[in-house]
């Protein structure tokens, strides 16, 4: 049955495409390619009897063409501040073994998963100002700012709506100024001036967003 769970908390990340990124719609992406850094900050939740509050995670993934066909390679990353048995409850969660549509997706879709790294996370974020950096150890970091209007200067706000994403009901777009992997194999990357997103999200096995 899996064990019981629930968290809440603030998504941000970077991937190589054009700002409001096809994949997002089940499209193929900018480049025929995706790659992506990407950390969560949980601000309440729990796994069982774990609490899982202030925990943070991070991941590095790659696909060589559409998510839909799979193929992907992903490495996470788990917060060296965090106890142990907050990690094991992450770890735990991202195999999909527990319910949550996100990470029973991903788990399907990545069949490459190299092994999880214990390493600082450093996540500064301001959903609705677009603004965020990401630092995962040496591993890989972004720097997100809003997407700016070359003719005015003006800063632009862009949202995505899904009423049934499974990932989230409402992102923030935003610019990846200059985002960076160093993984092995297609987890070595680095991409700017391409889509970011910031959201909220609401997760537990039988709900998402």
């Amino acid at each position: 049955m899996g064990v019981d769970w629930h968290i809440v908390g603030e998504e941000v990340g970077s991937c190589s495409c054009d700002w409001a990124c096809p994949c997002q719609f089940e499209g193929d992406p900018t480049h025929g390619y995706c790659r992506v850094v990407v950390a969560m900050r949980i601000e309440e939740g729990h796994f069982g009897d774990v609490d899982l509050t202030g925990t943070k995670f991070g991941a590095l993934v790659a696909f060589p063409g559409p998510l839909y066909e799979g193929n992907g390679s992903i490495q996470l990353f788990t917060d060296a501040d965090a106890s142990e048995e907050q990690r094991d409850a992450v770890e735990q969660l991202w195999t999909g073994e527990h319910g949550g549509a996100l990470f029973e997706i991903f788990s399907s879709i990545t069949p490459d998963k190299h092994e999880t790294v214990v390493t600082s996370i450093d996540i500064d974020s301001d959903r609705e100002a677009r603004k965020a950096t990401i630092r995962i150890g040496d591993f890989g970091e972004t720097t997100i700012q809003p997407i700016v209007s070359p003719a005015t200067g003006d800063e632009h706000r862009v949202r995505i709506d899904l009423p049934n994403g499974f990932e989230y009901k409402q992102a923030e777009v935003g610019n990846t100024v200059r985002a960076s992997a160093s993984g092995e194999g297609p987890l070595q990357f680095g991409f700017e001036k391409t889509y970011a997103q910031l959201n909220r999200f609401d997760w537990s096995p039988a709900a998402a967003g």
